[in-house]
């Protein structure tokens, strides 16, 4: 990438210097293109270049777009701590949740940054420290009378599509479990499921904790996550498989926000509370 922006930078130059010139002017036009190469090229050592984050635009609290129309979440603040100390310019992109693996590979994205699960794919990119604890949990209403699993028979249960819950109740550990189910819904985001809930049209959605605080906020008379977890997992940056150089620089940032209280703040402004792994 940094090769492409040189030489777009340059025939830039090449086009605004030629234009119009004489053979006799090719020489100056020359030096003034080689300056801007140098430019260029001390503007990438120095970092100035993108950190381009793919993340779920529907997954609050990690990643959502507000209510100023611009995009917020936990993860999204702390890629642009991230990108500000390593000097990067940080792209926020929306992807398609299914696609997220086709957007990394073409080189699209840098990495996937939205409350990422580590278990059941660490051997399938390259990974940062995990910096945050979460567990799959379904969510009902208070009034269904659901209060544990055994509850869930005969149940309509929706679960976003390729998600960590999608993951867990699609594995033999749960399949007992899903057969009790009346129906077993995939649905494209979790707005969807909780407004499919609120309407009654499914009685429970299995989602993340940290999804599912934060959509039931204000909202506890009216709903209940129910005590016992599907299972429990870790957060972290997911990243091209073998890219440990962009990992480590974006690692070493993490670890400087954490020592130095920034990710408690960060978290405290979304959770109310530290949600951070503890050494």
């Amino acid at each position: 990438m940094k090769k492409i922006l040189a030489v777009i930078m340059a025939s830039a130059v090449v086009v605004g210097l030629l234009s119009g010139c004489g053979s006799k002017e090719v020489e100056k036009a020359s030096e003034e293109i080689q300056k801007a190469a140098e430019v260029v090229e001390e503007n990438l050592e120095e970092g100035k270049g993108t950190f381009t984050v793919g993340f779920d635009q529907e997954f609050p609290p990690y990643g959502y777009v507000g209510d100023d129309g611009e995009f917020t979440g936990f993860d999204l603040d702390l890629a642009a701590e991230v990108a500000n100390r390593l000097d990067l310019e940080l792209v926020l992109t929306p992807i398609d949740w299914d696609a997220k693996d086709m957007e990394l590979n073409s080189g699209a994205i840098d990495c996937i940054w939205s409350g990422f699960t580590i278990n059941g794919r660490e051997d399938l990119y390259t990974w940062s420290k995990p910096y945050t604890d979460n567990s799959q949990v379904f969510v009902v209403k208070k009034a269904s009378g659901i209060e544990d699993f055994d509850d869930l028979a005969g149940s309509i249960v929706e679960v976003q599509t390729d998600s960590s819950a999608q993951q867990a109740l699609d594995s033999e550990e749960f399949a007992e479990l899903k057969a009790t189910f009346d129906d077993y819904i995939l649905v494209p985001n979790y707005n969807q499921a909780f407004m499919d809930l609120e309407s009654g049209a499914v009685d429970a959605v299995a989602m993340d904790i940290g999804v599912a605080r934060f959509q039931i906020e204000g909202k506890e008379d009216t709903y209940r996550i129910l005590e016992e977890p599907i299972v429990s997992e870790l957060y972290g940056i997911g990243f091209l498989k073998g890219n440990e150089e962009l990992r480590d620089k974006v690692q070493e940032a993490m670890d400087e926000i954490v020592a130095d209280g920034t990710f408690a703040a960060i978290s405290n402004k979304y959770f109310g509370y530290d949600v951070g792994l503890s050494e």
